[in-house]
């Protein structure tokens, strides 16, 4: 695997924001995203994600099984340096804080994906960075799917947009006969009917009966020596020596849960604490907000002494994550650059 050679800030990036309850216009994400997840920082509000391919104003939430809903002022617009929100209370409620995190894909919507034995209806790719968003209607028998990133993906986050069914999330740790609901606090569990028992290659995905009757998204990820990093560590419960989880770069963002106990997901970042400890904590899976003892985000990792059940147990517990970088740890021509 070869180092990027692009500025991570181009392709991911946190943006914190103040509603105002009116047409808010945020800018300083760096591009213009084609994935936008939303959250208010000191309220119960919903986690609202967005993207180019559904088209603005289609809201779904992770921490809920409910289907799409179209909610026309709470995502008005993707915009060249961000994007707009509307009068609407989860994305834009007068003097309260937020916090976005924003991915960028392809360009809009995309096109059709016909490297599956589905074709995908629309499929944005931005292979430099490993990340695509497919939409597709399964036929609820096994079949595979595009995803258009020329490299296989390690995580896939599936939703069915049509009705209630919890969001299917597939890690490369845990396998293809297991999965984990982004909603839920649940363990991994086994089911040959969600990924058909078959690890996704460099053009398809798959999955089985779990996945029909309606139209799906799929956020899919490939790993990016010094952009991302998808992996796995087993907890120890110390405050004082924890693991140290190597990604080879400093984290900008961290997603964390445990796959063998019933826990909460943990989602730290980069701009809600700008200095270690990393303590506030979002739930994908609630709409609750929350604190830990910390995480130290460093040069080329991330250490999390918190001794909870989110992100560092016990030695019994194991962990999936993953993580985006704050700054490549190589050169603009992709060779590695010297610290100092």
């Amino acid at each position: 695997m070869s180092y990027i050679s692009f500025q991570p800030k181009d392709y991911f990036n946190t943006k914190l924001y103040t509603g105002n309850a009116s047409t808010n216009a945020i800018t300083g994400v760096g591009f213009q995203p084609d994935w936008t997840w939303i959250k208010g920082r000191g309220t119960t509000n919903a986690h609202m994600l967005f993207d180019a391919v559904r088209g603005v104003g289609e809201a779904i939430n992770s921490n809920t099984p409910n289907a799409e809903a179209t909610v026309s002022t709470a995502f008005t617009a993707f915009d060249s340096d961000g994007f707009t929100v509307g009068n609407y209370s989860e994305t834009n409620t007068n003097s309260e804080n937020y916090v976005s995190w924003n991915w960028k894909a392809g360009t809009g919507q995309g096109s059709s994906n016909t490297d599956g034995s589905t074709n995908t209806t629309y499929t944005s790719v931005n292979t430099t960075a490993g990340f695509s968003i497919s939409k597709w209607t399964p036929s609820g028998s096994a079949e595979t799917v595009g995803h258009g990133l020329g490299a296989v993906p390690k995580v896939i986050i599936t939703k069915n947009l049509g009705a209630s069914q919890g969001w299917f999330t597939y890690h490369h740790s845990i396998g293809n006969t297991k999965y984990l609901l982004l909603n839920d606090t649940a363990a991994e569990a086994t089911d040959s009917t969600a990924w058909n028992n078959t690890t996704p290659t460099s053009s398809v995905f798959s999955v089985g009966s779990q996945f029909g009757g309606s139209p799906y998204i799929a956020y899919c990820f490939a790993e990016k020596k010094g952009f991302s990093k998808f992996g796995s560590y087993t907890g120890n419960g110390s405050v004082t020596s924890p693991p140290f989880i190597y990604t080879g770069f400093k984290p900008a963002y961290v997603l964390i849960k445990a796959i063998n106990a019933t826990e909460q997901w943990g989602l730290i970042d980069n701009k809600r604490n700008t200095f270690n400890p990393v303590t506030e904590v979002a739930f994908p899976n609630s709409s609750s907000n929350g604190s830990n003892s910390g995480t130290d985000f460093l040069a080329n990792g991330f250490a999390p002494y918190t001794g909870d059940g989110i992100m560092n147990l016990n030695s019994s517990t194991n962990y999936i994550y993953m993580a985006f970088s704050e700054e490549s740890i190589v050169s603009s021509n992709g060779v590695p650059a010297v610290a100092r």
